[in-house]
């Protein structure tokens, strides 16, 4: 996924030169060190100073650019937090910022480089829009749209290496801000985002062994959230299974059961993510997940 980020900014960056990179001491490499080799006027390397970052991709968008902020997702969101909201999100700029290694994928480091709630922290911050593309192919969409079509702050949920591809042969394509389905069935909305697909894909197949005929939902803009799609899903449904990496509020979850309320929809809804609590536990990164309840296995036993 972050190697398809990188290809994708770069050839949107030669046909486009207001898009530049600011990063935060991440070594490039890939389709990220051509951009840097290429176009060293457009690719800012500001070291371990992600406040700085925030702010030179500010003063960038005012001059008319279009900056894109990568470094680990930690440190591009939660560190420069003030920067973020009062330089980019109160003047509303077109800067995207990439959270790279998002959720728990780097579960080895400990806390300090998990971003277990980096949803909901972006997502309460007015008029910052919310993207978490599911796999290498979502991402490419999502990145070409950040480049071409984004008139205000974005925070990208990224993940790393080796994501399977699962939207090849969707049923629906992508479209910002639109929960898409990847497989359409009647039964139960198996709703996920990010590379928690692959967990939401197990639970999908596992089920569909048992006969059921379920849909598999990529909901890859949680903010803006399309209600009216979203009442379409629960109310088609016989009931609603979510699943994500991120703790229980303000996430997802949250905003699904708050539309569910809303419509007054009066259908099952399982929702499966992180615990609200910081596990102390540094196995990989599938281990770690296991630990909190967030596997196929223990989904499936629990539905």
């Amino acid at each position: 996924m972050r190697n398809n980020f990188a290809e994708t900014l770069y050839k949107e960056a030669k046909e486009n030169d207001k898009i530049c990179v600011v990063v935060a001491d991440i070594s490039p490499a890939g389709s990220m060190q051509k951009f840097r080799s290429e176009y060293p006027e457009r690719f800012i390397n500001c070291g371990v100073a992600e406040q700085s970052m925030i702010g030179i991709a500010a003063g960038l968008a005012l001059k008319g650019f279009k900056p894109f902020c990568y470094t680990i997702a930690t440190f591009s969101l939660y560190r420069p937090f003030e920067m973020v909201r009062v330089d980019l999100c109160y003047q509303n700029l077109p800067v995207t910022i990439i959270g790279m290694g998002a959720g728990a994928i780097y579960s080895t480091l400990g806390g300090t480089h998990q971003s277990i709630e980096d949803i909901s922290i972006a997502s309460s911050i007015p008029n910052m829009q919310v993207l978490a593309p599911c796999d290498p192919s979502e991402m490419k969409e999502a990145t070409k749209w950040c480049a071409t079509k984004n008139t205000g702050p974005v925070y990208m949920r990224l993940g790393k290496v080796g994501e399977p591809i699962f939207t090849e042969n969707s049923e629906e394509k992508f479209e910002f801000g639109k929960p898409r389905y990847i497989i359409k069935g009647d039964h139960t909305a198996i709703i996920s985002y990010g590379i928690s697909i692959k967990i939401a894909n197990e639970v999908f197949e596992e089920l569909k062994k048992r006969g059921q005929n379920n849909s598999l939902i990529s909901c890859h803009t949680i903010k803006p959230l399309d209600k009216k799609k979203m009442r379409e899903i629960l109310e088609s449904h016989e009931k609603t299974i979510v699943i994500e990496e991120h703790v229980p509020h303000g996430g997802l979850s949250s905003r699904i059961k708050e539309i569910s309320h809303d419509f007054k929809i009066k259908k099952e809804i399982k929702c499966f993510t992180l615990r609200d609590e910081f596990i102390h536990f540094y196995g990989n990164h599938d281990q770690f997940l296991d630990v909190h309840g967030l596997s196929a296995s223990k989904i499936l036993d629990q539905i």
